[in-house]
């Protein structure tokens, strides 16, 4: 007989939290220690969503996206989590760009950007802190017509190269563009600029694994190989979820999945208002990303001089399409070693990533799509060959994902990595409105997304869920 996984399950909780990404992770561990009854479930057989690990042959074991998040993780995770977790995270000391423009290494704060933006760049100390301050006193109640590019061309014209090295980063951390309102620019790169960019010590599989700890101490029933599919409402309010073949009563249901599929998919667009129906089908989804896995010999190294994360690019300037063509011309760079995992054994790990487009990947056969990942790996070790010497030769395990492993691991529509473009933070917002108890807590937005931008949805959305069952 099949394993029933939601074996020991009540028949009813306080909250049914749906999907295990950190927005959903963070949202459970809130409530469960308020007290509540909080059902989480994973259709995955992992917990993390997006923060997730992979384990091959010969001790690899490969994280998808590690590195890096801003200094606020540490706090969020200290005041939200445990103190053993926010202890854990640590700064990543050798931020690299590589390009035809320039070639700079940086601890990537503010302190070390102004003094670069004046003496390498050029600019005058005033206008680089009125573009500091204006960033950092960005809000999401301001008027959002500015785009990033405009924002840019007011501090910096003409200046591709510093472009280049103001928007490669948070390009990478978010999947936002030139012609994204500035404030998804803004409140993220601010939150880097403080004090720079950290790391987990230990791997996503313990953070993980310390996460599920916590929420075992705080009473979350955590259920993994289990999908909602259907959340059932009445009267405008939510009822219950149909998880595999039960359906589960609750007050409130809190869906950390893809905004288009809770809306279109889980609970249906005719229990909506036609007017917030038309808005939530104009939300545009986040690119996807391609990545490459790469691993060394077990007695092979990386020179520490390599860095932590290196920008490297072949295009003479910053563009968006270049960002997500095939013909890749930009590639980020994570370099892990031992002191990634100093519990484990000693490896030297790299995972390339680069920004793609979901309908590049979508329409091909078995044949193209296995010919086009051995084409994505191969040339990204001739990229690598510039960094780590021979690579090629050095590198004795090599695995590509596409936006199409995104879409199959995390169901995320068209495979996006950074969930949605900015209209949907409002419409995520706008759900209890239209469903009482129905709240949406995944990466929307921009500024939403991201581990930092995660959690701290998953704070926000908590407290409104806290607010609605007291």
């Amino acid at each position: 007989m099949p394993k029933d996984f939601l074996a020991g399950a009540k028949d009813e909780y306080d909250v049914i939290v749906i999907g295990s990404g950190l927005a959903g992770l963070t949202t459970a561990n809130i409530l469960g220690s308020a007290g509540y009854q909080v059902l989480l479930i994973e259709q995955h057989y992992k917990l993390g969503g997006m923060a997730t690990w992979f384990k091959r042959p010969h001790g690899h074991v490969f994280d998808v996206s590690l590195h890096g998040f801003p200094f606020g993780m540490k706090k969020s995770c200290r005041r939200y989590w445990n103190q053993e977790i926010a202890d854990r995270i640590i700064p990543l000391l050798g931020v690299r760009f590589d390009n035809p423009q320039f070639s700079l290494t940086t601890p990537y704060d503010r302190e070390n950007f102004t003094e670069l933006l004046t003496r390498h760049f050029g600019v005058e100390h005033q206008t680089v802190t009125q573009f500091f301050d204006a960033a950092r006193n960005m809000n999401f109640y301001d008027e959002q017509q500015m785009t990033t590019g405009e924002f840019f061309e007011k501090f910096f014209p003409g200046r591709q190269d510093i472009i280049r090295l103001l928007m490669e980063p948070i390009t990478y951390a978010n999947g936002s563009t030139l012609e994204d309102p500035a404030i998804t620019y803004g409140i993220v790169f601010s939150n880097f600029m403080s004090k720079g960019v950290y790391t987990f010590q230990g791997g996503t599989d313990m953070l993980i694994e310390m996460m599920h700890d916590e929420l075992k101490r705080n009473n979350v029933d955590v259920r993994i190989n289990c999908s909602a599919n259907k959340i059932n409402t009445r009267r405008g309010a939510v009822q219950s979820v149909q998880v595999n073949d039960r359906t589960i009563r609750c007050r409130s249901v809190v869906s950390n999945a893809n905004l288009l599929t809770t809306i279109f998919k889980i609970v249906g667009e005719e229990v909506f208002d036609k007017d917030y129906i038309d808005e939530a089908r104009n939300v545009r989804l986040n690119n996807s990303s391609t990545q490459v896995y790469m691993a060394l010999g077990e007695n092979d190294s990386i020179d520490p001089a390599t860095g932590d994360l290196l920008f490297s690019s072949t295009a003479d300037r910053f563009e968006t399409d270049l960002l997500l063509s095939r013909d890749i011309t930009s590639r980020t760079f994570s370099f892990y070693y031992p002191s990634t995992r100093p519990h484990a054994n000693p490896r030297h790990l790299i995972v390339s990533s680069t920004n793609a487009n979901w309908d590049d990947w979508v329409h091909l056969d078995d044949e193209g799509y296995k010919a086009s990942k051995e084409e994505l790996i191969d040339t990204t070790l001739t990229a690598l060959e510039k960094y780590v010497p021979n690579a090629r030769e050095r590198i004795i395990f090599s695995e590509a994902s596409t936006p199409r492993t995104f879409a199959h691991y995390t169901q995320h529509q068209n495979g996006a990595s950074f969930g949605t473009k900015f209209e949907g933070l409002a419409v995520s917002r706008g759900l209890p409105e239209q469903i009482k108890g129905l709240y949406h807590a995944g990466s929307v937005g921009i500024i939403m997304s991201g581990w930092l931008g995660a959690i701290n949805y998953g704070v926000i959305v908590s407290n409104d869920v806290d607010a609605q069952l007291m």
